[in-house]
């Protein structure tokens, strides 16, 4: 098994659950992270001042999926995801050694 983590734009959450869902993904984490990578962030004028923001707003998209999954889903979100621009995000892959699900207490891949 597998844990894929995606930090991607807000405004393509959508796009990439909706991608995620046509690759036969049932099951996904979602949390709003700040951060920054090579843009460093950028600068804003708010009532006649300026100021820097140092870390933008992205979604963070966790998915647990069996080893052949995994080309599939960094495929679908890559899709989704790209715009092109910077700041389209990353995607981690990591291995997971174990899942159970709590309520049946079923384990490994029947638990995803």
């Amino acid at each position: 098994m597998k844990k894929v983590e995606a930090i991607i734009k807000p405004f393509k959450l959508d796009e990439v659950r909706e991608g995620l869902a046509e690759a036969g993904i049932t099951g996904l984490t979602v949390t709003e992270v700040k951060g920054f990578g090579r843009q460093r962030g950028h600068t804003e004028l708010y009532r006649g001042a300026e100021y820097v923001v140092d870390f933008l707003p992205k979604t963070k998209v966790e998915l647990i999926v069996a080893d052949q999954d995994v080309d599939r889903v960094i495929e679908a979100v890559v899709k989704a995801a790209r715009t092109g621009k910077i700041g389209d995000g990353k995607i981690f892959v990591s291995n997971v050694e174990q899942v159970m699900r709590i309520r049946t207490g079923e384990t490994g891949d029947a638990a995803i």
